[in-house]
């Protein structure tokens, strides 16, 4: 596979970058090998970060990841099936070997298929000590076959998780991209939509506009209903509504853009003329994610930003957030920092953030979302869609 196939990949000094950071790591905690595993980009970037290789398809691939040496992938394939490569395949940049073995996530006495490789080479490598990335949300076979030789096992994730959440300048590069994909996609879709289409096909149109221009995971939420009604995010399960004149439609727009970077952004379209006490309410919504990102500066914790967010909200007579309405992103379409009460990582200048003080009540939905970077003095929101509610025909 060679590079012509890649619409876009982060370059050579990027990827030697991860690398330097994480061996420092590994070095300081006296680690032979980091564990790092993915099915999909949607919550599973942790191992792209190591590769920039997606996965797709629920198909598990393992990491190894050596303080000394190329990588070594498992992935989906033949059983036995090995690929040497020694560094040199432009795709696979950094591999040293790619292991094959039939493993599905769906079939149970296959979960430690992946694990049983891994454990080969670990042994072969005679590693005292191993750290793995994210072991909560890896098969139980995998964890078990890699920590059953009795080897010292860390959790390594909250460091890496740092790592991954300081963007580079060429990662803030491509979530400028993603957003600017993004609000293209959205204009598309406030210039097309109209009566009588049904929600998934807005949706439908959506997704090929991002699939042409880069996108390649992510999701497209929405569901309308008549104005009045809550019009809340939903996917394509409940997408089979027609749209009517004088009808209100929840947007959001949450796909990964050139590269695999997530951002998103969200606003409610109404087919006629908005009612009042929506337009209301989106000033409400738009004023605190105003007052939310008037704080989202470096040195805050994000517990201290969670709590201002629920006093700013309840003293407008407007509900706590249960949820999560500003979250990091990158590889994943959410990852750390998480801006609530259980997360403690504080803001630090080269995040970028999601920011979606979303709200319902009986008779609305509310939503107004944007990506924000964070810089030495305060933060700069990378999408140009115009903050409103959009009234269209």
């Amino acid at each position: 596979m060679t590079t012509e196939r890649v619409a876009t990949r982060v370059s050579d000094a990027e990827l030697t970058r991860r690398w330097d950071a994480a061996r420092k790591l590994m070095r300081e905690r006296g680690i032979g090998a980091l564990i790092a595993y993915g099915t999909e980009d949607w919550l599973g970037g942790h191992a792209r970060w190591f590769t920039d290789v997606p996965t797709h398809n629920g198909y598990g691939r393992t990491v190894v990841f050596h303080a000394d040496g190329l990588m070594d992938i498992v992935d989906q394939g033949p059983f036995g099936a090995r690929r040497e490569m020694a560094g040199k395949d432009e795709y696979h940049r950094g591999v040293g070997a790619m292991h094959y073995t039939s493993f599905f996530s769906s079939v149970d006495y296959t979960t430690r298929y992946q694990g049983e490789i891994v454990r080969e080479i670990v042994k072969k490598h005679g590693y005292r000590t191993i750290g793995f990335v994210v072991p909560g949300t890896m098969p139980h076979g995998l964890v078990a076959s890699v920590s059953a030789d009795g080897i010292e096992v860390i959790d390594i994730t909250p460091q890496i998780d740092r790592l991954i959440a300081l963007k580079s300048d060429e990662e803030l590069k491509l979530l400028r991209e993603s957003a600017s994909m993004q609000d293209a996609i959205f204009d598309k879709v406030i210039k097309t939509i109209k009566p009588g289409m049904r929600d998934v096909d807005v949706t439908a149109m959506a997704y090929a506009e991002g699939w042409v221009r880069g996108s390649s995971q992510g999701i497209y939420l929405g569901g309308s209903a008549p104005l009045g009604k809550p019009s809340f995010l939903v996917g394509r399960h409940f997408q089979d509504r027609t749209l009517q004149k004088g009808d209100n439609l929840s947007f959001l727009v949450e796909v990964n853009g050139p590269g695999g970077y997530f951002t998103e952004v969200g606003r409610t379209i109404v087919l006629g003329k908005a009612s009042q006490k929506l337009l209301d309410h989106f000033a409400m919504a738009k004023e605190a994610q105003d007052y939310s990102v008037s704080l989202l500066k470096p040195g805050i914790s994000c517990r201290d930003l969670a709590k201002a967010h629920d006093d700013f909200m309840v003293k407008r007579g407007l509900p706590k957030e249960l949820r999560l309405y500003a979250h990091g992103q990158g590889y994943d379409m959410v990852e750390r920092p998480l801006v609530r009460a259980d997360e403690p990582m504080s803001i630090e200048q080269g995040m970028c953030l999601a920011v979606h003080p979303n709200y319902a009540l009986d008779e609305l939905f509310m939503i107004v979302c944007d990506n924000y970077i964070v810089g030495a003095n305060g933060s700069e929101r990378i999408h140009k869609t115009e903050r409103k509610v959009f009234e269209v025909g």
